[in-house]
């Protein structure tokens, strides 16, 4: 279809106007058909030399396949397409007849905006044959006998095939399609018969119906447009005994005329065909071939005579020319035929009476056969298009109108086309017209045709005069501005606003509406009385004011307009609360905060206006810990903040208009207390006075104690860090930072014995932090059964300043030392006490048996008690003029009475074995005597360490020590009562 397209676009860009034995009026557009909605056909304003502007175009005839453009005058296809195979006056053409459309439009001249008196144009549209229609066979199985034995070489035509299309659209070619079968016995050849290809079979080959009697072959058609359609069908050969004479008509055409309106039955004409064979194979069946639709239902053949009858009501106007063929079979097996073209001509009678049609013209509308035309138009205004037809043709079909009666209207004739047929004129004005005088017109038109015997008819039109309106209505005031308070109830009366016209009857009747779109959302007018009401709630919050304009329109006929502006101010009610900007405060301040300090701030906003948006605040409950700053929304603490004592402050804020009534709003606040590191931590566990005992041979990782503190501040403030920062010289313990556990991380060796006071210090992460101190006393030994001396060394160590180490025995080294010299002079003593002793056994021995020695005896003297002074001042007296000497420490007398005690062991005879030797065995491994409450006995080792830590005791008898020891100790315990005293 596209070359097609191509040709409709190139055709359209040149109109041609053709004068065809018509008046110079008449014009001639041509067209393809089926062409799609709104395609341009042509223009009249071009085509007639006419302005663009300043005329009314109206179609009149032509419909429903064409429109015309109002303003320019084109004529535009519709949705309705133009077929040229369906139009009334293109059905039965032949080839080479035109195929024409006819049209009428008229023209209105527009001067100062009312209409002139109008013109008329025919013209006809060329329809042109596109290839729409696809070829076709009678029936898509063809049968065709031929007798067997036909010679090589001999024609059998073969059913032809249809296409409503015309012209190069029409058939252009037959194929033939042979299976191998018949391949070499068919092939096709196309003859032309005057406008017509008749396609024929060839016979090849020899036949022979009793190898095969029938073959199966495929036709092809195809039309000559672009693109080409085609289509095919089952060509079925049927071989038969031979029947070479084909039946043959009389005449090569047939002509004859039909009276319209004949009976059925009616003999119309006879076709004679004659068949030079005998027999069946001589006897002529007719049929009608290629037949339309209207041939088919209005006439019939009979088959054997070849007479054509009257089937149906032949009527003129619908079919007046019919067009067929007559097909003539002969009845033998192998039949031939043949075909004839019978024309048929419908005459008329004068059976129709003339139609009179009236419609309205240019500006003049009718409805229900009544025309309105105003007072003021000039004479000779067109108020009607009367149109005169008869469907009849010749005399029968010329028509003479009239406009019958005294009225002042007469009939013009509106073309001058040659059309009898069809008349057309213009009922018009012959006066002035004058509606106080008459106000409507009844006019009727008699229509009669020059038949014999004439037929007339008769129509009428009434034509009614309408007043002009020409005063517009006026508003007075044109602005209006009114007072109306929110909170209304929809369809409250607003105000009531008219306006005035200097007309009469419909033209003073006005009908208000509200002009502005958005003003119709919340207002209404009442279009009778001009009353506005309101729709539905205003507030003023949202629209302080509204302003719209209102239109007044009169009824005339055109309808003039007035408007006027109303302003609606919308007062204030107090209908809004008080509104926080949050629904819920929270605000955070530091601990220790002095009173009257801000706290936070609320904004508060009332959408009302004046004194119903004045707002106060309040704090509830009123309890006085809290106060708000009116104006500002500053909240002011009244108290100082602990957050150990309280972290969180709840209470509720009223905001209170100034209204009348009054309304209020509630909001809650919460004021969160920030810690502050004030508080240092403290120690739950252990007690500074506890003690933890531990074996000299503990294994390493072994847990000491854990140290336990709580601080009540809160997050970093709370979380605390443990430091041993004293009483670890030799870092034989570690702190967990985190936990406080005290793990043993070192051995002990024999230095270690003793008391050791841990100095652990518990810091939290404030800043900037704080802290405290927990001591941990640890006794190591291998024994804990004197527990009153450790409870004595944990006292004492209470009183002792921190910085000093408390880690063992501080005399360890000089103890090593004197056990050496201690062992040397034990060594000495005894081999010389067994010299002795051997001595004293050979002395013994030659005495008497009774003053030998008694074993187990105990001496009678106690080698370390010290030494009695004078009792009740009964010693020896002083030498006279010399001061008494002062008695000596007890330190010094005791150690004196050991060493006096020593000598006198080693010359005393009296001594037995056994205490000798457990005298020598305790002097290298003691620095002293045993301490107060210690188990001494013989030969137990762990006498020898209990004395370890008598350089720590306070108590009143202090334990045997040498000189050196006793005046180490005497300057410690000083400095211990001077540091006691300092820290009380």
């Amino acid at each position: 279809m596209a070359p097609l397209r191509r040709e409709v676009l190139l055709f359209f860009s040149v109109v041609m106007l053709v004068f065809c034995g018509a008046s110079a009026t008449d014009i001639l557009y041509r067209v393809p058909e089926e062409q799609p909605p709104n395609t341009l056909i042509g223009s009249l304003a071009s085509d007639q030399g006419l302005p663009d502007t300043g005329h009314l175009y109206k179609l009149e005839v032509g419909s429903p396949y064409l429109r015309v453009d109002g303003k320019s005058g084109d004529i535009y296809t519709t949705e309705i397409p133009i077929d040229r195979e369906t139009l009334k006056d293109c059905r039965n053409l032949f080839e080479g007849d035109k195929c024409f459309l006819e049209f009428e439009v008229s023209i209105t001249d527009m001067v100062n905006g009312l209409g002139s008196g109008p013109r008329l144009i025919e013209g006809r549209i060329e329809v042109l044959d596109i290839n729409d229609n696809t070829p076709q066979f009678s029936s898509p199985i063809l049968t065709l006998s031929i007798p067997e034995n036909t010679h090589i070489g001999a024609l059998f035509s073969i059913p032809m095939a249809t296409d409503r299309d015309s012209g190069h659209n029409g058939v252009a070619e037959y194929t033939l399609s042979t299976g191998p079968d018949a391949d070499q016995l068919f092939s096709l050849q196309v003859a032309l018969d005057s406008d017509e290809k008749l396609p024929q079979l060839v016979v090849m080959g020899n036949l022979d119906r009793e190898m095969k009697d029938s073959y199966d072959l495929n036709i092809r058609v195809v039309d000559g447009g672009k693109p080409p359609r085609a289509s095919s069908a089952l060509l079925r050969v049927t071989v038969t005994d031979q029947n070479d004479n084909a039946p043959k008509f009389e005449r090569s055409h047939y002509e004859a005329e039909l009276q319209e309106n004949s009976p059925q039955g009616h003999s119309v004409l006879q076709v004679r065909a004659n068949d030079a064979d005998t027999g069946t194979n001589g006897e002529i069946d007719y049929s009608l071939h290629q037949a339309s639709e209207a041939v088919q239902r209005l006439l019939r053949i009979d088959r054997s005579t070849g007479v054509i009858y009257v089937k149906g009501l032949v009527d003129r106007e619908e079919e007046s020319f019919l067009k067929f063929f007559v097909f003539a079979k002969d009845r033998g097996p192998n039949s031939k035929s043949s075909k004839v073209l019978v024309t048929i001509n419908v005459r008329d009678q004068n059976d129709n009476s003339p139609a009179i049609e009236i419609r309205g013209i240019g500006l003049v509308t009718h409805h229900n056969g009544v025309a309105n035309i105003s007072e003021d138009m000039p004479i000779g205004t067109p108020v009607a298009l009367v149109q005169v037809s008869d469907r009849d043709e010749g005399e029968n079909a010329v028509v003479t109108c009239v406009v019958a009666g005294d009225v002042p209207f007469q009939l013009r004739p509106a073309s001058e086309s040659s059309n009898d047929r069809k008349r057309k004129y213009f009922l018009q004005t012959t006066t002035l017209l004058d509606y106080e005088n008459i106000k409507d017109y009844r006019i009727e038109i008699v229509a009669v045709d020059s038949g014999n015997p004439a037929l007339s008819s008769t129509n009428s039109l009434k034509v009614q005069v309408t007043d002009i309106n020409d005063n517009t209505p006026t508003f007075s005031p044109s602005r209006v501005e009114v007072d109306f308070a929110e909170g209304n109830q929809p369809g409250d009366k607003v105000l009531v606003i008219t306006a005035a016209d200097a007309d009469s009857g419909s033209n003073e009747e006005l009908v208000y509406s509200i002009i502005d779109l958005h003003a119709t959302r919340l207002f209404e007018i009442q279009s009778n009385s001009g009353e506005i009401r309101v729709k539905n709630m205003l507030d003023r919050e949202e629209t302080e004011q509204y302003e719209f304009r209102v239109a007044a329109a009169d009824k005339g006929i055109p309808s003039k307009t007035g408007t006027a502006t109303v302003v609606i101010n919308v007062l204030d009610r107090n209908d809004n609360d008080p509104k926080f900007m949050l629904s819920g405060y929270s605000f955070s301040v530091i601990e220790n905060m002095l009173p009257l300090n801000p706290v936070g701030v609320v904004t508060v906003t009332d959408a009302d206006k004046g004194e119903n948006a004045r707002v106060r605040l309040y704090v509830e409950p009123d309890n006085g810990k809290f106060i708000i700053q009116n104006g500002t929304g500053t909240i002011l603490s009244s108290i100082s903040f602990d957050r150990e004592k309280e972290s969180t402050y709840s209470f509720r804020l009223k905001a209170v208009d100034a209204g009348d009534p009054p309304r209020s709003s509630y909001v809650g606040v919460t004021i969160n207390v920030l810690d502050e590191n004030d508080n240092a931590p403290y120690v739950t566990k252990p007690a500074n006075s506890s003690y933890k005992y531990m074996s000299p041979v503990t294994p390493l990782d072994t847990r000491v104690e854990v140290v336990e503190a709580e601080d009540i501040d809160s997050g970093p403030n709370a979380e605390l860090v443990y430091t041993i920062t004293g009483g670890n010289p030799y870092d034989l313990f570690y702190i967990s930072p985190n936990s406080g556990e005290i793990t043993l991380v070192e051995e002990f060796t024999g230095k270690h014995n003793g008391l050791h006071r841990l100095v652990v210090k518990v810091s939290d992460k404030g800043k900037p932090p704080r802290h405290t101190t927990a001591l941990v006393h640890v006794f190591v030994n291998d024994t804990k059964s004197n527990v009153s001396l450790i409870e004595a060394l944990v006292g004492h160590s209470l009183y002792t300043p921190l910085d000093r180490d408390i880690a063992g025995d501080p005399n360890y080294a000089l103890a090593q030392r004197s056990n050496i010299l201690y062992g040397s002079l034990a060594g000495i003593a005894g081999v010389i006490m067994v010299i002795v002793a051997v001595v004293v056994i050979r002395h013994r021995l030659q005495k008497d048996t009774k003053s030998g020695y008694q074993a187990g005896k105990k001496e009678s003297k106690d080698l370390y008690a010290p030494k009695q002074g004078p009792k009740n001042g009964k010693g020896k007296k002083s030498k006279k003029g010399k001061a008494p000497k002062p008695a000596k420490p007890v330190e010094e007398d005791e150690e004196a009475s050991l060493q006096k005690g020593l000598k006198f062991n080693l010359i005393n005879e009296n001594v037995n074995d056994t205490t000798v030797a457990l005298r020598l065995q305790e002097a290298p491994g003691c620095s002293g005597p045993p301490r107060t409450n210690t188990f001494v006995g013989t030969g137990d080792n762990t006498s020898t360490g209990s004395d370890q830590y008598s350089d720590y005791s306070y108590k009143a008898n202090p334990p045997k020590y040498s000189s050196k020891q006793v005046g180490d100790y005497a300057n410690t315990y000083q400095r211990d009562i001077y540091w006691t005293n300092r820290v009380w």
